[in-house]
């Protein structure tokens, strides 16, 4: 028998840049980020504040129109090119096909309408269905959700709501018009942990009820090993690496990953009195190093990582490639990686 044809991606991102003009230059935010999302699939974008997470997503869903922006790169979906198509054609792909869950739902739904408004005006508008029609569909997708009394929340303004409840309303919206692919922006930022489990609970069955795909942007690295199938590591606007959850929770290969990893409690053995910090902050965008963007707070750093251009992609198994020369160089890393208070360099 043949063997079967791998389906393409539903999301194909290659070398997206986005730039900002700043006192007469373009300041680059997001550097040479490229990765693709299959069907059903969740992928965990995940870094620090600041790592050009957010940046990412909006310019995929055509959100940033700030004046001086430039954005370059590809972003097929679908057989479309998302930075490349018109306005007017956009608007009509997002919320249908593409839909954003925002790291605020305080902020992102309108203050001045209730919530089963909002969800209504998003059927009407996509879907083509009635007053009375958007209507019952809204109460199905809030019950969905979880929400008590859903006629009860829905004639509700986004002030009167808890955090909890605001973010369940806002999945519902996304999720009114059965979108192929979910953006959710730090869905569980702000919200007790108790309700945190109900949100993942929710974003795990997704792709079960709906066969929706997700770009999960967080920087709890729990919430990715709970969650996502593929993991890209983003530091300073650039990937530093990217590869299965499973093979990064495993054997990370950027001292940043294992960092990052080494800041989550051990869940068996001793518990450490403190939990090992990385020193330091990332650069700011326009203080960003030649080379390697990781260098001026890594342990490792020599004299290979700082020369422009930046450390090219080694691929360290199938599916798993790092922005490192430590595994080319066969340097291993730690079974439990620590920072010292100060870097090398």
């Amino acid at each position: 028998m043949p063997a079967k044809t791998p389906s393409p991606p539903l999301l194909e991102v290659r070398n997206l840049c986005v730039s900002f003009a700043s006192r007469g230059q373009m300041i680059p935010i997001v550097e040479n980020v490229s990765f693709s999302i299959g069907g059903e699939e969740i992928l965990g974008l995940v870094g620090e504040s600041g790592s050009g997470k957010s940046v990412t997503a909006m310019a995929l869903m055509g959100l940033i129109d700030a004046p001086g922006v430039r954005i370059t790169g590809s972003a097929r979906f679908k057989g479309y090119d998302l930075l490349a198509m018109p306005p007017k054609q956009l608007r009509k792909l997002r919320g249908q096909e593409i839909a954003m869950i925002f790291q605020d739902p305080m902020t992102a739904f309108t203050p001045v309408y209730t919530i089963g408004w909002q969800i209504d005006e998003q059927l009407r508008v996509h879907q083509r269905l009635s007053r009375k029609q958007a209507r019952a569909r809204t109460m199905d997708l809030l019950g969905e959700m979880g929400v008590p009394d859903p006629a009860n929340t829905a004639n509700r303004y986004p002030h009167q709501l808890s955090g909890g409840l605001r973010q369940r309303a806002m999945i519902a919206m996304a999720l009114s018009c059965n979108p192929s692919l979910l953006i959710a922006d730090e869905p569980t930022t702000a919200l007790d942990v108790t309700v945190q489990a109900q949100i993942l609970d929710l974003m795990r069955n997704l792709r079960k009820t709906y066969g929706s795909s997700v770009l999960l942007i967080t920087h709890d690295m729990g919430v990715v090993a709970e969650t996502c199938d593929n993991t890209l590591v983003l530091y300073s606007g650039r990937v530093a690496e990217t590869g299965t959850t499973q093979a990064l929770f495993a054997h990370p290969q950027h001292p940043y990953t294992a960092a990052l990893l080494a800041s989550i409690p051990p869940m068996s053995g001793p518990r450490p009195d403190r939990l090992p910090a990385i020193p330091g902050g990332p650069p700011l965008p326009v203080e960003r190093p030649a080379g390697c963007a990781f260098a001026p707070r890594c342990v490792y750093t020599h004299a290979s990582c700082l020369p422009a251009p930046p450390p090219a992609f080694y691929t360290v198994a199938p599916h798993h490639e790092v922005a490192c020369v430590l595994p080319k160089e066969g340097t291993p890393l730690p079974a439990r990686f620590t920072t010292p208070t100060t870097p090398v360099l």
